[in-house]
């Protein structure tokens, strides 16, 4: 007889994922399976996808990523938050910064306390990557910014950069359902993206705050992406629409991002919740 499996349920910026530890329980065989079961929103717990929290041996814990597809992605900025949090309230480590594991490399984590629990997290979403290859896309160029995608004139031109998974920022006079439903999965799915891409569409209301709408590789729309709004904030410097510090104003709440000129390091502030606990199975 198979054991329930105990999760966590949380959010950053509306950004929700199941949560597994698996510093104190054992995993599932087949965790892809599990993700898109679990993230199914309605015969599931529902969410974005599953986020399992690690062990590691090089930093203090490490964050596996799955979409609710069950595609493994590199990196969530909004995941990545939660993970912090988890890390912190449950004492599985209480440094501060924190340091997590990813597939996009070690990530830096500054927790904001009160009452003894996480409120908001600022993570340092290090450098971004601009060279075609490491986006990656089958373009060429150290720096792809306002290019043509062949096959969508419609298009307006867009940015295309890596914060350790691939974005395609496109800015828009008005965001539209259009836009994101439609225009999104076909952005995602072009054939210069090799592992696909996340796409953000993005509306300036002025040069320190943007609207943001994400349709999100392997899940869809969802309400917030992290490394996104990272993307949007270093695309907004390159084509001139906006300066380096930045507030975000996506579906699910706001962001607070800044591109340092010094480091070239993005750093990204917003909440991490914890919604509820449940056992799966």
């Amino acid at each position: 007889m198979n054991r329930p499996i105990p999760f966590t349920k949380m959010q950053g910026a509306g950004n929700d994922y199941v949560y597994l530890d698996a510093f104190r329980h054992p995993l599932p065989d087949n965790l892809p399976e599990l993700a898109r079961q679990v993230s199914d929103r309605h015969f599931g717990v529902g969410g974005d996808g599953l986020i399992v929290i690690h062990p590691s041996t090089v930093a203090d814990a490490r964050m596996q990523m799955l979409n609710a597809d069950g595609s493994e992605a590199e990196m969530c900025g909004n995941g990545i938050r939660c993970v912090a949090k988890y890390v912190y309230d449950h004492k599985l480590c209480q440094n501060n910064p924190l340091r997590i594991e990813t597939q996009a490399g070690i990530l830096t984590l500054r927790v904001e306390v009160h009452n003894e629990l996480v409120q908001e997290v600022e993570v340092d979403m290090g450098a971004p990557r601009l060279a075609a290859a490491a986006i990656p896309t089958t373009l060429s160029g150290d720096s792809l910014v306002n290019i043509q995608l062949a096959d969508l004139p419609q298009l307006p031109p867009v940015t295309c950069i890596s914060m350790g998974n691939p974005h395609c920022i496109v800015y828009v006079p008005e965001l539209t359902d259009d836009w994101v439903l439609r225009v999104g999965p076909q952005i995602e799915n072009h054939p210069i993206f090799p592992r696909r891409t996340n796409v953000e569409f993005v509306q300036v209301l002025s040069r320190t705050e943007v609207r943001q709408r994400t349709w999100e590789r392997g899940s869809g729309e969802t309400l917030a992406c992290g490394t996104g709004a990272s993307a949007v904030c270093v695309a907004g410097v390159l084509g001139n629409h906006t300066d380096r510090s930045i507030r975000v104003h996506l579906l699910g709440g706001a962001l607070s991002l800044h591109w340092d000129a010094d480091s070239n390091h993005v750093l990204m502030r917003g909440p991490a919740v914890e919604v509820f606990h449940g056992e799966w199975g």
